[in-house]
C-alpha cells in the first residue's frame, strides 16, 4: 500500500476559500481527464478507471489511502461519467457531468468516492446553474448566491467545530423521531446533490447571469450576531415559511422564522402558475413534478399499509388513523401518530414523515388528512391534501423568483425570506 495525498490551500485558488464536494460513490469510477493533471510524479490525461479495492483506492495496480489529481491549468476539466442524481426521489438518474478545480479519491463509508476540491466561488457558480435556470432574472440568482454562498460556509465552519452528525434520532417505545443534518459528511464538506444543494460541475453553467450573479456577490453572506447564518431554502412553501426547529434539532434560529409568503397584498408569491416563471426555478426533471403548491396524494389502506410497513420496518397492521399530534404555525406536520391494527407509533420529524408516506419523498408535510370510511365503519381510503414542495424553512425557491420578476432588488428578496438576518461582505 502506498499513501499519497496534499492538502489542497486557499492560495491554489487566490485566497479563496475553498470547498471540498462528494460527488460519486461506487465501487468503480469511470472518468475522463480533458486537460493534463498532475497525479504523483506524472501527468495523466484522457479515459481511465478508479477501483475500490481491499477498503483502498486502486489505480493503475497501485493501492492507496487517497489520491489526488490537481488541475495542470486555471481552465483544465475532467468529467466522471454515470453521477447519480435526485438520489432517492421520483426522478433519480444518471449523467455524465464535466468539473474543474481538482479530484481525490477516497473511501468514505466503504465505497469509493469521487471529491472535487476547487474554491467556493467556482463551485457557487455551479450550484446556482444547477438549482436554477439559466431564464431566471439577475436579482433572484444574486439572492440565490448569498444564501448558497452562506450555508456552504456555514457547513464548513460547523466541520471545523467537530460537527458530522448524519442525523439525530429520538428513539423510545412508540415514538420513532428522526432529523437530518447538512453536516452529515464527515470525509468532506458537502454532496453534490439535493441531501446539501445541487452541484453539477460545468454541465449546467450556460448563463452568463448566472455568473455575474455570484460575481457581483463575491463574498457576500447572510449573518446573524457575527455568525454565518445556516440559509436554508425549499422548493416552494405553500405560502407559509416553516420554523428551523420544527424541521431540525431543537434550537430556534431568529432568522429562519415563520411568516406569509406574501408583502401586503400581493398575495402568496409562490402561488403561480406561470411556466415563464416557474422554468426559472424548475429544471427539466423538476418539471415533472406538478401540483406542488397544492397537491393530493391518495392511498387505499392497503397501499398505505404495506407502504409504512415496508418504509418503516415495522408492522403496524392496518392503518387506521393518520393522527398529528404537532404542527408548526405552517401547517407542517411534526409529529404524526400513525395507529394500525397491531401498534401505534408516532413518527417525526418532517423529512421522516415524507420518507414514511412515500414510495421516495412526499411533497412536504404540510398535510391535512381525509378518511374515506368503508360500510364496515373502517378507514377504506385516506386522501392527503398537501401543502407546498420540501421543508418550507428561509427563502421558497418558487416565491423568490416571483418576487425577482416582479422587480424586487436581492436584498429585498433576503430580508424577506431571513428577517433580523444581515448582509455583510467576509472577504
Amino acid at each position: 500500500m502506498q499513501e499519497y495525498d496534499v492538502d489542497m490551500k486557499e492560495d491554489v485558488f487566490n485566497g479563496q476559500p475553498v470547498i471540498s464536494v462528494g460527488i460519486l460513490h461506487s465501487d468503480t469510477i469511470r472518468l475522463r481527464f480533458d486537460a493534463p493533471y498532475h497525479v504523483l510524479d506524472a501527468d495523466i490525461e484522457g479515459e481511465c478507471e478508479v477501483y475500490l479495492a481491499d477498503g483502498l483506492v486502486e489505480w493503475q495496480g497501485k493501492k492507496y489511502d487517497s489520491l489526488l489529481f490537481e488541475p495542470g491549468a486555471a481552465d483544465a476539466t475532467f468529467c466522471l461519467y454515470d453521477v447519480v442524481i435526485g438520489i432517492d426521489f421520483h426522478w433519480e438518474r444518471k449523467e455524465n457531468q464535466t468539473f474543474r478545480g481538482a479530484l481525490r479519491f477516497i473511501v468514505d463509508e466503504g465505497r469509493l468516492c469521487a471529491v472535487n476540491v476547487l474554491s467556493v466561488e467556482e463551485y457557487l457558480k455551479s450550484v446556482i446553474s444547477s438549482e436554477m435556470s439559466a431564464t431566471a432574472s439577475l436579482e433572484f440568482l444574486k439572492a440565490h448566491a448569498v444564501i448558497s454562498r452562506s450555508w456552504a460556509l456555514a457547513q464548513i465552519h460547523a466541520k471545523e467545530n467537530g460537527s458530522t452528525a448524519a442525523w439525530k434520532m429520538k428513539d423510545e417505545p412508540g415514538v420513532h423521531v428522526k432529523w437530518y443534518d447538512h453536516d452529515a459528511h464527515a470525509n468532506f464538506d458537502v454532496c453534490a446533490d439535493d441531501h446539501c444543494q445541487r452541484y453539477q460541475g460545468i454541465t449546467r453553467i450556460n448563463s452568463r447571469t448566472a455568473l455575474e450573479a455570484v460575481e457581483a456577490t463575491c463574498g457576500k453572506v447572510l449573518m446573524y450576531e457575527g455568525e454565518i447564518c445556516d440559509a436554508r431554502f425549499s422548493k416552494c412553501c405553500g405560502g407559509m415559511m416553516e420554523e428551523f426547529q420544527n424541521c431540525w434539532e431543537d434550537s430556534p434560529k431568529p432568522y429562519l422564522v415563520a411568516k406569509r409568503d406574501s408583502i401586503g397584498d400581493s398575495g402568496d408569491f409562490c402561488n403561480t402558475s406561470d411556466k415563464r416563471i416557474l422554468s426559472q426555478v424548475l429544471n427539466g426533471y423538476d418539471q415533472e413534478t406538478a401540483h406542488f403548491y397544492r397537491w393530493t396524494q391518495e392511498y387505499t389502506v392497503s397501499e398505505l399499509s404495506e407502504l409504512v410497513c415496508r418504509k418503516s420496518g415495522m408492522d403496524l397492521g392496518r392503518i387506521r388513523d393518520l393522527v398529528p399530534v404537532s404542527v408548526g404555525p405552517s401547517g407542517r406536520i411534526v409529529l404524526l401518530k400513525i395507529v394500525g391494527s397491531k401498534a401505534t407509533i408516532t413518527v417525526g420529524k418532517e423529512l421522516e414523515i415524507r420518507k414514511w408516506l412515500s414510495e421516495s419523498h412526499l411533497y412536504s408535510s404540510a398535510f391535512e388528512v381525509e378518511k374515506i370510511m368503508g360500510d364496515d365503519g373502517l378507514p377504506e381510503r385516506f386522501v392527503l391534501h398537501g401543502r407546498g414542495w420540501g421543508h418550507g424553512v428561509g427563502l421558497c425557491q418558487i416565491g423568490a423568483a416571483v418576487m425577482g420578476d416582479k422587480g424586487y432588488k436581492y436584498d429585498e428578496i433576503l430580508m424577506h425570506y431571513y428577517p433580523n438576518a444581515n448582509i455583510e461582505n467576509i472577504y
